[in-house]
């Protein structure tokens, strides 16, 4: 099993920045592939970005594409999602998930069945 725990998440005017962090613990001795995924108010919850275990590939929905960073430290088990240039639009409860899987695809990164183990969730407000 695997624990992810977010945190960072908050209040922010819009054109603000905001990092979100994700931090692992337990059964961390194999890597996973990790993805952030957000929840919108009402709305189903959908993909945002996806790093591969490596570190070698990320990818990002359109609407985050420029804006958004992933990262990931391996050494602290700990993923980040830095937002830059916020918007009203990216108010949203944000999830971090995390896939043992040893191919991570695009489709695949996007895809919620994937991964195997999420966290609770940290709120993002984007004023106006």
């Amino acid at each position: 099993q695997v624990q992810l725990v977010e945190s960072g998440g908050g209040l922010v005017q819009a054109g603000g920045s905001l990092r979100l962090s994700c931090t692992a613990s337990g059964r961390t001795a194999s890597p996973y592939n990790m993805g952030w995924f957000r929840q919108p108010p009402g709305k189903e919850r959908e993909f945002v970005a996806g790093i591969r275990w490596s570190g070698t590939s990320s990818y990002y929905a359109v609407a985050v594409r420029g804006r958004f960073t992933i990262s990931r430290d391996s050494a602290k088990n700990t993923v980040y999602l830095q937002m830059n240039g916020t918007k009203p639009e990216d108010t949203a409860d944000y999830y971090c998930a995390a896939s043992s899987g040893s191919s991570f695809t695009a489709v695949q990164a996007m895809s919620l069945r994937a991964y195997e183990f999420w966290g609770q969730g940290t709120r993002v407000t984007v004023s106006s």
